[in-house]
Formats: C-alpha cells, structure tokens, sequence
C-alpha cells in the first residue's frame, strides 16, 4: 500500500531524502493532522497500517497483499489499540513503531542497492541528525534543543570568561576605578545576552516537523504552549497571521476541545 512504491532511491542522498519525506508526513498524522488520523484508525475496521510517503504525505490503510511486501510494512493494527489507552500513550506507540519502520524502509534501500559500512553508517548519521518521530510526538525534542543550547552557552560564556580574565594585566597597589569596571561588565553582560538569544534562536525547533529555525522562513508561537511551528506546518499564512489575536496550535486546540 505504499504509494512510493515505484520509487528506487540508489544513493546515500536519495535514501535520506526517502527518509525525510516519509518521516515529515508521518509526523503530520500524528501532530497537526492528529484528528483526522484518530477518526480514521476506526477499531471497528481491520489490521490498519500507518504509511509515510516520500511526498510528505500520510495514509492510513490495510497491509500489503503481496507476500513477501515490496517494501517493510509498518506495524499491522494500530486502530485495536486506540480505545484501549489514553490518547497521548497510543500516539507515542504508534510514534515508537513508526521510527522502527523509517529505519527499516532506508537500510532495506541501503541492502538492496549494496552500500558498504561507509554509506550506511553515514546514512545513519545523517538520519540520526534528526528528531526522532517519537521524540516530536512526546515534545522532548524541543527539551533537549533547549538543554543542548544551555549547556553550549554555559560553555561558551565560562570560555569566554576565563579568556578575558587572562588578558587583563594585573591591577596596581592602587584604589580601582569603580565605576568604569562597572560599565565594563554591564557591556559584558549585555554581549552575552545577545549571543544567548541568537544561540536560542538557532536551536529552535519546529513543534510538528522538528525541522531547526531557518531566518527566511515563516514561523509562528503558539500562546499556549509557547511552541515554534513553520507556517506551512500548520497552515498559517503571514497574512492570516495578521489577523490572529492569540495562536493556538493544533495540539493545544485539541486538548481544549476534548476536555
């Protein structure tokens, strides 16, 4: 049932960009298009099957009927199990399996097209450079950017201390001028807030995709949740942006429509 089925990605590139595009339309299902995939995974129906296409398109459909299948098939049932837990639990199953399947579908390209250590372990890298589904679904890979980006500057500004402090000269048996030490490290302090929020920046990510800030690109916070999201993830426009006086995402609506 995979709609990318004719599709031969052959190198390291083409397999990641396979990757990218099943991986980008699954999270949609399980993220900004969360309610339709819930109405679709109908437990009255059969074994049903979460499909990402290359064209960062989702479905939800019955298994392959081939035997063996042209490609891996995701895991079978995931509908069975949607009104036997709470909603968050059986979207980070189906986020969990969701991530076995994008890794067996890129090494079954990478077996089938005989890349050797080198070209799967960069294939992994590249991947791995990435949020995993599961990760975006369950919201900690926005805690780990932040972590991440706290660290980085813990580190950097320290470096950068320890630096100034030893390219000082050593002062004089004299009384210090105070108030210009005083403006000396009001600057400092304003430099490394400035490079703080530029680092933050850089290492926000997008709440349904997990894709990494990019300046020339459309981005709009939820008011609730306080999550970036690209404007074409969420299908806000800048002009309809305009007119929205408090953004909710479709993650935060949802819960306010359930509860």
């Amino acid at each position: 049932m995979d709609g990318g089925g004719a599709y031969n990605p052959r190198t390291v590139e083409e397999v990641f960009r396979d990757f990218k595009g099943r991986r980008s339309g699954m999270i949609k299902a399980l993220t900004t298009d969360v309610q339709e995939f819930y109405r679709l995974c109908d437990p009255e129906k059969e074994n049903l099957c979460l499909y990402g296409q290359p064209n960062e398109r989702w479905e939800v459909n019955l298994p392959a009927e081939e035997v063996p299948p042209e490609l891996p098939e995701p895991v079978l049932g995931i509908n069975f199990a949607r009104d036997g837990m709470q909603e968050k639990d059986w979207l980070s199953l189906v986020a969990v399996h969701s991530d076995a399947w994008l890794l067996a579908v890129a090494f079954f390209f990478g077996a089938r097209f005989g890349f050797d250590k080198a070209d799967r372990k960069r294939l992994f890298n590249m991947m791995n450079d990435l949020p995993s589904i599961f990760e975006v679904v369950a919201g900690t890979a926005k805690k780990q950017s932040k972590e991440k980006s706290s660290v980085s500057n813990n580190s950097s500004n320290r470096s950068k201390s320890n630096s100034k402090r030893g390219s000082e000269p050593r002062p004089k048996l004299t009384k210090p001028e105070e108030p210009e030490d005083e403006e000396e490290e009001e600057e400092g302090v304003e430099e490394e807030e400035d490079e703080d929020e530029d680092d933050e920046q850089g290492e926000t990510q997008c709440g349904a995709c997990g894709e990494s800030y990019a300046a020339d690109e459309f981005w709009i916070c939820c008011d609730l949740c306080e999550n970036w999201f690209h404007g074409k993830c969420v299908k806000i426009t800048p002009a309809r942006a305009e007119h929205i006086k408090q953004y909710k995402c479709p993650s935060c609506s949802n819960k306010r429509a359930r509860s």
